[in-house]
């Protein structure tokens, strides 16, 4: 099969959302399947609806039999979708990783992105989502197949027991890190505050993740840590080689990311592969991943005190902290590799291809079971979508 894979930007930028992106390239082509990447200036989100009307097809006239594209590009690929389907007769699937208008923000943004976004989804023919959570929230929108495959934890993969990580517990101070671009969205001002409530000796904060994202955010951060004191305890790393973060990973307790919204949150099982306990959201598709009180705490978003109280417990109980760490791994374990997920995708997208996917019928297999991600899910009726296996 003949792909043309759209994106924002450079597909090699650290971040969870093109780390799928990339695993997925590199298992289609795998097996077999020619992925050309194609690269779309990342414009505001205005300039974007715009562009979308105007930016050269030059690049997408090859032959290919099926495009993917990115659903973070959605504001050009809105009307660059539209002027393909004067082109060509190939199908064009959408991969979802969350979508904008579930995040927070004023109501009338909100609205717009979701305008948007339900008029991008309803011209693409499939979805492919890396949660239930995810899923729900496209057919929210749109009426049409889409599959669950969720990312994987298994960048590393590290060699680590029980006895390792129930020795690792009794270190002093308890080592938190926080793992993602410093953006608003993740919340970090949230995580140290909550944990700036805790005696100082107690804790230490190492922050792993692009710091230019968002400019503005990453001085409000500065700031918060230069009010709360607390700039001998906190570490901002920036974006780590694959080795450093290992290192860093083998020598926490926690993964802490208390976003306002994930739609699935590959980080959580980063961490979970070293042993940490996860301190995540109720917002999103984090407790897909995250079981409270078994493999991590699950907070609300915004809720300082939530966090200082998460914290303290694992820090007051070494004993919790360690058990937490062993079913946190034990999670990590039975979750499907990229290599399981990429040949999910790859079945659905040949089923797109063939045809297989149209119809008023849920193929059985995901609809009376459960998905990849251990939760149930109920198969799409007509009227909100195909659950496709």
């Amino acid at each position: 099969m003949k792909i043309g894979f759209l994106v924002y930007g450079d597909v090699e930028t650290t971040s969870g959302g093109f780390l799928y992106d990339r695993k997925l390239i590199e298992n289609l082509r795998e097996r077999g399947d020619t992925v050309e990447v194609i690269e779309l200036p990342w414009p505001s989100y205005p300039r974007g609806l715009a562009g979308g009307f105007t930016l050269s097809l030059d690049r997408l006239e090859g032959e290919v039999d099926l495009f993917l594209q990115d659903e973070l590009a959605h504001p050009t690929l809105l009307g660059l979708n539209a002027r393909l389907r004067r082109k060509c007769e190939c199908p064009i699937v959408s991969v979802v990783h969350h979508l904008r208008c579930s995040e927070t923000g004023p109501r009338p943004a909100k609205a717009c992105y979701r305008a948007v976004e339900e008029r991008y989804l309803r011209g693409v023919d499939a979805a492919i989502c890396n949660s239930a959570f995810t899923r729900a929230s496209v057919l929210d929108l749109a009426s049409l197949p889409t599959t669950v495959a969720p990312p994987a934890g298994n960048r590393f993969d590290p060699a680590i027991d029980a006895e390792t990580i129930a020795d690792r517990a009794r270190n002093e101070p308890l080592e938190v890190v926080f793992l993602g671009s410093v953006i608003e969205r993740k919340n970090l001002d949230t995580l140290i505050e909550g944990l700036a409530r805790l005696p100082n000796e107690r804790w230490r904060l190492r922050v792993v993740g692009d710091t230019g994202v968002e400019p503005a955010y990453t001085r409000h951060v500065h700031r918060a840590i230069s009010r709360l004191g607390v700039g001998d305890r906190v570490s901002l790393l920036g974006a780590l080689p694959d080795a450093s973060l290992a290192d860093v990973l083998a020598g926490s307790h926690l993964l802490a990311i208390p976003s306002t919204h994930e739609g699935f949150g590959i980080a959580y099982l980063e961490g979970m592969a070293f042993g940490l306990p996860a301190l995540a959201t109720t917002a999103g598709g984090a407790s897909e991943i995250v079981t409270h009180g078994e493999t991590g705490y699950l907070c609300s978003p915004g809720d300082v005190r939530g966090v200082t109280c998460r914290v303290r417990a694992l820090a007051n109980d070494r004993e919790a902290l360690a058990g937490m760490g062993i079913a946190a791994r034990e999670r990590y374990e039975v979750h499907p590799t990229w290599a399981e997920s990429a040949t999910r995708i790859g079945e659905f997208l040949d089923r797109v291809l063939a045809g297989e996917t149209e119809g008023g019928t849920t193929e059985a297999g995901e609809a009376n079971g459960r998905d990849s991600t251990g939760g149930d899910v109920d198969g799409g009726s007509e009227e909100e979508g195909h659950a496709i296996a």
